[in-house]
């Protein structure tokens, strides 16, 4: 890891609330967004829970990536994380405080534009306390089963670029999309990208309990002849989506990321593998508030 620069931390200017319904659990929950000290990062505390235990977004706290990512405990933790998660470090609020009443935050429509509205709401603080913007020395790669995920050093920025590639047959067509990630880009063009899915796998959660109180309505399901009950909002939504949740994924790393990243048919495995590999380079499966980092040299 190199060090190209520095920003100060953010964090929210008042406390915020986003109520909806669970995807996962089907029930009403209320996610409360409150601002947090200078170098405490991003932590989910449930306050449904006995002692309301706390659990920091945090490569290391990942325990389950199977469509979607969740950090913490079997009993204690929070369960699709990444919208949230993509929302903050997609407008650079480091440390946030991420009180549930439950076991997800709401699913809103699938996407992270609630989550940026409240932001957008709440105001955001600068924090006295700068905040290290760091690249790789040399490209790290992460591949399986023909899927890949990669970042490749940059001395300014952080670009991702998607490749969606279900095969000939599929009702999602293969597409691509490419953002450079600021703020501005973030909320304009990614935050309200939704969640997709195809009916079968639609069919195949409901009947494991998933999604009761959800509908084609609430995000994007494709079935053989395309999207069902529901319009895109850009061609591109599935590969703009899929840049989301990576923006989420690749903020369990802990630091602010300069670079290239690039994904093929990538999901949130891949994702967490590399946010963790970043912080294997560094030596730690933390990210400490503040490490020494060597300075890029830059050409003569």
């Amino acid at each position: 890891m190199q060090l190209i620069g520095y920003r100060y931390q953010r964090t929210l200017g008042r406390a915020v609330d986003v109520a909806g319904t669970g995807f996962i659990s089907g029930q009403a929950v209320r996610a409360r967004l409150r601002p947090a000290p200078a170098n405490t990062g991003v932590a989910f505390v449930r306050s449904d829970r006995p002692g309301s235990p706390r659990t920091v977004a945090l490569a290391a706290n990942v325990t389950d990536t199977r469509r979607r990512t969740t950090i913490g405990s079997a009993n204690d933790g929070v369960t699709l994380v990444e919208h949230v998660l993509a929302a903050l470090a997609g407008l650079r609020v480091d440390n946030c405080t991420i009180e549930l009443n439950g076991p997800e935050p709401p699913g809103l429509d699938g996407s992270a534009r609630g989550f940026v509205e409240a932001i957008h709401q709440a105001g955001v603080l600068t924090q006295n306390v700068r905040r290290p913007i760091v690249t790789v020395s040399s490209p790290v790669v992460v591949t399986k089963d023909g899927a890949s995920v990669s970042i490749h050093p940059a001395d300014t920025g952080l670009r991702i670029s998607y490749i969606l590639d279900y095969g000939y047959h599929s009702p999602i067509p293969r597409q691509t999309a490419t953002v450079e990630v600021t703020p501005e880009t973030f909320a304009q063009t990614i935050a309200n990208c939704r969640t997709f899915l195809l009916e079968a796998e639609a069919t195949a959660l409901r009947a494991q309990g998933i999604g009761r109180n959800v509908n084609v309505q609430d995000l994007l399901v494709f079935g053989p002849q395309g999207l069902i009950g529901n319009q895109l909002r850009s061609a591109d939504e599935p590969a703009r989506h899929k840049i989301l949740d990576l923006v989420g994924d690749l903020s369990l790393s802990g630091f602010d990321l300069a670079g290239h990243v690039v994904a093929y048919r990538s999901g949130h495995s891949l994702n967490v593998e590399l946010a963790k590999q970043i912080l294997a380079r560094e030596g730690t499966a933390t990210a400490p508030a503040v490490l020494s980092f060597p300075a890029r040299r830059r050409a003569a």
